[in-house]
């Protein structure tokens, strides 16, 4: 590896995501950007990402939260780990105050595994547990079960003090009691972060396929309902912020990576299906374009920030890498006023809400007028509640606040 000096830049890009695209099976709720079973590809990757990262930055770029998601990022074997870790800790050094996030997989968070994350840096670990009920764990087709849960988080807050946990509520067949006992038990648990998501089941995933041909039935909206306010009322009542739309912790362990994307700051993003969001004077990714880069779906002479994703299929990443051809597949410019909008719903998804005056900073006059007449619908309804400049859900919006983007972006 070729050695640079660390060139020291301004704070607009202190954040990276780091997509690594492995797992041992694709579990039937998921859709995301990886293959399974394709172990022969590791390598390929990591000289691959190793290109990406030394065409895109300058020099080594320190930041101040590094995210490893995917996927299952410790699926890697321990030496192609160890090599991932090396890679991140040369081309991103994490800063001695950053968070350094890695996803894992309960069965793979063996000692080994754990000492060697902690060896890296990493300082975060956040565990894809989704449930400590077995029968939970079966339908979603996951390959561990609520015991061998229980055991890694005893075994990682001996490593890591900053533990997050992932829920999944709203499966096919739950009741309300199942997931009390899941919630009871993350309360019980050493995690100091907590992740809830609602299941939801969209193209891609098996269970698509198999509620399209009736062998799958989705769980009812009033009882997906009831389980978020349940999940709301127990950790809230047992002193955990609830922070953002479905994350929760323990005071000062909100997760800092998430927090860049829902306030609006700039992050690089590295890997198949990886998005950065970059100011435009950085987007050029020092590799030969082509004619499938897509079109943005916003066009405007004013553009301050660009939103980069790269290809999705990981064997078409792996081939264009090699190629020496951009893995980027779409370059979205995000105009002043897309910005406004974005801003303000991520801000919203925030329980502190946002403060509208950086809204009229950021479109330079009253930034209001974008959003009417829905601000004023959404207020009469009870929806978002205003104190001073201060906006932000109520209990009634954040119920439903999913149906409220669409009407504020468009």
């Amino acid at each position: 590896m070729r050695r640079l000096a660390v060139v020291p830049h301004s704070n607009s890009v202190a954040s990276a995501y780091i997509h690594v695209p492995f797992c041992r099976h694709r579990c039937g709720y998921c859709n995301f950007a990886l293959v399974a079973g394709r172990d022969d590809l590791f390598d390929d990757y990591l000289y691959c990402l190793e290109i990406e990262l030394s065409r895109r930055l300058p020099a080594p770029w320190p930041v101040q939260t590094l995210f490893l998601g995917g996927g299952t990022p410790t699926h890697l074997p321990s030496d192609r780990l160890k090599r991932l870790l090396e890679l991140l800790g040369y081309w991103l050094p994490v800063q001695s105050d950053g968070e350094y996030s890695v996803e894992a997989n309960p069965l793979d968070c063996t000692k080994s595994c754990l000492t060697d994350l902690r060896s890296a840096g990493v300082n975060r670990l956040s565990l894809g547990g989704q449930s400590f009920d077995d029968e939970k764990l079966q339908t979603l087709q996951r390959d561990h079960n609520g015991s061998q849960l229980l055991t890694v988080l005893d075994l990682a807050k001996d490593y890591f003090q900053n533990l997050s946990l992932d829920l999944i509520f709203g499966v096919p067949g739950e009741s309300l009691d199942q997931w009390r006992q899941d919630v009871c038990m993350a309360l019980d648990s050493p995690i100091v972060h907590l992740s809830t998501y609602g299941l939801t089941i969209e193209r891609g995933a098996n269970f698509y396929g198999r509620t399209l041909r009736g062998r799958l039935s989705e769980l009812d909206s009033e009882t997906q309902l009831s389980m978020y306010l349940l999940a709301i009322e127990r950790l809230t009542s047992a002193g955990w912020q609830h922070y953002e739309v479905s994350n929760f912790s323990n005071p000062n362990y909100e997760c800092r990576h998430n927090q860049v994307y829902w306030q609006g700051r700039y992050w690089w993003g590295f890997g198949p299906g990886a998005a950065s969001f970059l100011p435009t004077t950085m987007a050029e990714d020092g590799l030969s374009q082509d004619k499938t880069v897509l079109p943005s779906r916003h066009q405007s002479e004013y553009s301050e920030a660009v939103r980069m994703t790269n290809h999705r299929s990981t064997t078409q990443y792996l081939r264009r890498m090699q190629q020496g051809i951009s893995p980027i597949a779409e370059r979205e410019p995000i105009d002043r006023q897309q910005a406004v909008r974005e801003r303000l719903v991520f801000g919203l998804r925030q329980r502190a809400g946002i403060d509208l005056r950086e809204l009229d900073t950021m479109y330079g006059s009253d930034a209001s007028q974008l959003f009417k007449p829905h601000l004023a619908r959404f207020l009469e309804l009870g929806y978002l509640e205003q104190s001073g400049t201060q906006l932000r859900l109520t209990q009634s919006g954040l119920v439903i606040s999913d149906s409220l983007w669409p009407d504020l972006l468009e």
